[in-house]
């Protein structure tokens, strides 16, 4: 895992960078409801209890924690990890969804009453997610609807959605990605907790499987190496079409999405194949691990039927 090593002064000055195990311990106190031990830190980091004890001397020392609980110094030494809005990519015709598709994009769908979108926006609110961008193109003025509900919503057209692949819709929001979760905006979720408030680095969710048909990666030491279609082993994630960029990042992309879009062939790219394929080179991606009861991407109206039989008649 990526971890720059650097560690605040102790006096708490937010100059430096917390260490990932400094980070790890923050956001676990942060997020926690009730008082931690040191025990349950274990559970929820994954450190050990040496670890555990020495970090917390070392946060209480630079004035990042007090009797166990996160200072308001510790909040702010926070504030540069947190995701700040969500970018979702909706502006293509959904193909295999038809007919329902014909007059309703996909994300609006709705799977037992609710729109496969709603579920999404609910889990970055939930988040502390407060800035939602919805990329439209295919139907978008249905897309209005949402504003009833999610008054926040702020709307970028993709004039070209039906001549590019979705490259074209991040190509559109490619001054939007810092710090920015980015969404296929017709993945269904159950769980809304992996929509995380805190993020160390960039990273994608994904499905550890040893086996797969579908788009995957390939991880070694928790950083994606390759993006791939099918593929088996003890390093094979597949590929959930939600990711996180920080800030430094983000910055890359937006000049990076734009140099692949205009090189030859770029408009039929797939948008995370410019970090995980084309520009790989400028990235370090981790991996951050869901499971198939916590989402799932309804491809097909098949599939659809199969999960709600209103719709098998």
């Amino acid at each position: 895992m990526n971890d720059p090593g650097r560690r605040l002064n102790k006096k708490g000055r937010k100059a430096m960078q917390l260490t990932r195990k400094e980070f790890d311990i923050l956001v676990a106190l942060a997020e926690s409801k009730e008082a931690c031990t040191q025990r349950k830190l274990e559970k929820l980091t994954g450190h050990s209890l040496g670890t555990i004890n020495r970090v917390l001397k070392e946060l209480a020392e630079s004035g990042l924690v007090s009797n166990g609980a996160v200072t308001t110094s510790g909040i702010n030494a926070l504030e540069p990890y947190r995701a700040r809005r969500a970018i979702f990519i909706a502006a293509g015709f959904g193909s295999r969804m038809v007919p329902i598709t014909f007059n309703t994009p996909k994300p609006l769908v709705r799977v037992h009453g609710v729109r496969i979108i709603d579920r999404l926006i609910d889990a970055c609110l939930d988040a502390g997610i407060n800035e939602i961008f919805i990329i439209r193109g295919y139907l978008g003025e249905l897309f209005d609807q949402l504003l009833y509900k999610y008054p926040m919503i702020k709307f970028v057209e993709n004039p070209v959605y039906n001549e590019a692949n979705n490259i074209s819709s991040a190509l559109v929001a490619r001054y939007m990605l810092s710090n920015a979760y980015v969404f296929e905006a017709d993945l269904l979720i159950s769980n809304p907790k992996i929509i995380k408030k805190y993020h160390y680095t960039s990273d994608f969710l994904g499905i550890k499987k040893q086996r797969s048909d579908d788009w995957c990666t390939r991880v070694k030491d928790g950083i994606i190496v390759e993006e791939k279609l099918g593929g088996e082993g003890n390093d094979i994630w597949q590929m959930v079409g939600i990711s996180y960029w920080n800030e430094a990042d983000g910055h890359k992309l937006s000049q990076d999405i734009q140099d692949v879009y205009a090189s030859p062939g770029g408009k039929e790219r797939y948008w995370e194949q410019v970090p995980l394929v084309y520009r790989k080179e400028h990235y370090a991606v981790e991996i951050c691990d869901c499971t198939d009861e916590d989402i799932v991407e309804i491809d097909t109206f098949n599939e659809l039927k199969a999960i709600d039989k209103t719709y098998d008649i």
